[in-house]
């Protein structure tokens, strides 16, 4: 089994190299299930992390409330979050019980007005996207057990900084 993480670690990896800062994030319009409509275009200026997720995968869910911690520590900083959950529609109640543990906006894939962003092969996955609006990483666990904090924050606090340091220019 770590064997299999590593090789999704590696190839993540792989992904967010070649990602850099060359490749413009893909369009994502999703309403919230608070309602509001989550447009990642509209996120302009803002550090995002959007992290693909389901309530039957443990990693996923061992994460949230890494993620949660990260997201209420830097939401005033720059950061804006939103955890898409790929569950089918039998599983809304789940998903409704789940996202009432996080306070970053929680959606469901299905309802996406427009999601570039490709399926998940593997969960959970998360794409880090700077405030030019590119994709800066592409995040998966290392050990099965969800990406914790220190990984979190060695991609997305350097992009935070930058943004701020950008702002005050």
């Amino acid at each position: 089994m770590r064997r299999f993480w590593a090789i999704l670690s590696a190839g993540a990896l792989l992904l967010a190299g070649a990602a850099g800062a060359v490749d413009q994030a893909p369009a994502l319009s999703v309403p919230t299930l608070a309602g509001p409509v989550f447009d990642l275009s509209a996120q302009r200026g803002r550090v995002v992390v959007v992290n693909f997720w389901a309530t039957w995968c443990v990693p996923c869910r061992a994460e949230m409330p890494v993620f949660d911690a990260f997201y209420k520590a830097h939401h005033g900083e720059g950061l804006d979050m939103i955890g898409l959950s790929i569950d089918t529609p039998a599983a809304l109640p789940k998903v409704k019980q789940a996202a009432g543990t996080v306070s970053y906006p929680i959606a469901v894939t299905r309802d996406a007005q427009s999601n570039g962003f490709p399926t998940p092969n593997a969960l959970p996955v998360t794409y880090v996207i700077d405030a030019k609006g590119t994709v800066a990483a592409v995040l998966m666990p290392d050990n099965g057990e969800g990406i914790g904090e220190q990984k979190l924050a060695s991609v997305v606090e350097p992009l935070l900084e930058r943004a701020a340091s950008k702002k005050g220019q």
